[in-house]
């Protein structure tokens, strides 16, 4: 089942978790609900859809002393062959601060521009 296929099937309750839960980047379910404004157990089936659609993970925690889950945004496929150029790696990858007159940027650029 695609990503795409299963947020045109959310209903609103799931639409409005799984915002919640990438806006947070992540969030303990006993808070889930609360933010929410839904009960416990009508926020345990939220995550549980969501997670059966793989649009959310979820892990065993424990959190104020008590057990709970965590819960992030799945990870989604990503398309890494946009950063590429032949198979040289974007030099802008990374955090130090790319110099356009080096040479590994003008041969990243040939790279791209001959690689058709």
């Amino acid at each position: 089942m695609s990503t795409a296929t299963s947020e045109e099937d959310l209903t609103e309750d799931e639409f409005a978790g799984l915002e919640l839960v990438r806006e947070t980047g992540g969030i303990h379910q006993s808070d889930f609900w609360k933010q929410l404004d839904v009960s416990s157990r009508k926020g345990s089936r939220i995550i549980e859809s969501l997670v059966e659609k793989e649009l959310v993970q979820r892990q065993e925690t424990v959190y104020d002393g008590h057990n709970t889950y965590f819960v992030t945004p799945a990870a989604k496929d990503l398309d890494f062959s946009l950063l590429m150029a032949g198979d040289m790696l974007s030099p802008f990858i990374g955090e130090e601060e790319i110099d356009p007159e080096s040479d590994a940027f003008s041969q990243w650029i040939m790279n791209l521009a001959y690689e058709e």
